[in-house]
């Protein structure tokens, strides 16, 4: 088996994340659920109501031989707005906050190289906001979100927002689709 690597990545509702993730090569799995907050074993209505300190986030198994850490924060960053403070389009909230949980010292190295080189480039218009902090616990979100958009493609939701993201992903990145 393939060595798998570990990325935990939060930019908005984590259906967004987990649909485009879930169609990239190189991926080994993608998984909803929260990180970064202060209470154990939180619900997705205790995250909803911004009092546990957790973010929305998909933890990606990748594969490294296939696809770099680097490459998949490419996808993150090209995907949401990190320009937002605890906002996604009309999601506000802590929980969606745009937020980078690293699990070692090489992934914060690149996360923050990252941040500077798309700030020098000028690639958003206003200062990314984007929370670089060291992985702590992931609680996977109940069995409902998983694979939300593929089970629910016709849910409004997920026609007004998780489908123009994944078809902003497959134009963009159509070089990385499975």
């Amino acid at each position: 088996m393939p060595e798998v690597e570990l990325a935990t990545l939060g930019g908005g509702c984590f259906w967004c994340l987990e649909a485009v993730y879930e169609q990239m090569t190189g991926i080994a799995g993608v998984e909803s659920g929260y990180s970064g907050g202060h209470v154990e074993a939180p619900t997705y209505e205790a995250v909803c109501g911004a009092t546990t300190g957790h973010a929305e986030v998909v933890q990606v198994r990748f594969q490294p031989d296939q696809l770099t850490y680097r490459e998949v924060l490419e996808v993150f960053f090209g995907i949401h707005d990190p320009t937002t403070k605890d906002r996604q389009g009309n999601d506000t909230g802590p929980q969606y906050r745009s937020a980078i949980f690293t699990h070692d010292q090489s992934q914060e190295a690149t996360a923050r190289a990252v941040v500077v080189e798309l700030t020098e480039e000028r690639v958003f218009d206003d200062p990314i906001v984007t929370e670089i902090v060291g992985f702590e616990k992931f609680w996977p979100a109940g069995d409902y979100h998983r694979q939300y958009f593929q089970r629910n493609p016709a849910q409004p939701y997920c026609m007004m927002v998780v489908g123009p993201k994944v078809a902003k992903f497959r134009q963009r990145f159509a070089h990385r689709l499975v």
